[in-house]
């Protein structure tokens, strides 16, 4: 459940989407705040201008935190942001082990805003295959 205080944050993540659609790119905007609420980094989405797809926020703060802090800091730190996680940033902010993800827009209203057919098209996938080759390579990687 959101506070007043989330709202605050929150309103912060959406002026970086305001940003980032600003600067000629998706309206995304994300931002992290610690245990106290002070925000520790903020992005916006530059997919477009970096011609990088995946230049997500989200995904941006999510590798800036496996970098910069430490397993009991991330673990107390809040990713604010203009939009739920797509399926890649919030892999990212799992394996970050950020706390919590507090979205404005989720991706079922998303979709609700978009125009139909300007989702992308599922690519077909084959697998699993030589799972004796694959299996030889993992043993032993993960442990007992």
């Amino acid at each position: 459940m959101s506070t007043p205080d989330d709202h605050t944050l929150l309103r912060q993540a959406i002026a970086l989407a305001a940003k980032a659609r600003a600067g000629g790119n998706p309206p995304f905007g994300s931002l992290l705040a610690g245990p106290d609420g002070t925000v520790l980094a903020e992005e916006h989405n530059t997919t477009l201008t970096d011609k990088d797809i995946t230049a997500h926020p989200e995904l941006k703060l999510a590798r800036w935190a496996a970098r910069e802090l430490d397993a009991a800091t991330a673990a107390e730190t809040t990713m604010y942001t203009s939009c739920q996680p797509c399926g890649m940033c919030e892999t990212a902010i799992e394996r970050a082990g950020l706390r919590r993800v507090v979205y404005a827009l989720s991706n079922d209203q998303l979709m609700d805003i978009k125009p139909p057919g300007s989702g992308l098209p599922p690519v077909p996938q084959d697998g699993p295959a030589l799972l004796d080759e694959v299996k030889a390579v993992f043993e032993g990687y993960y442990g007992a």
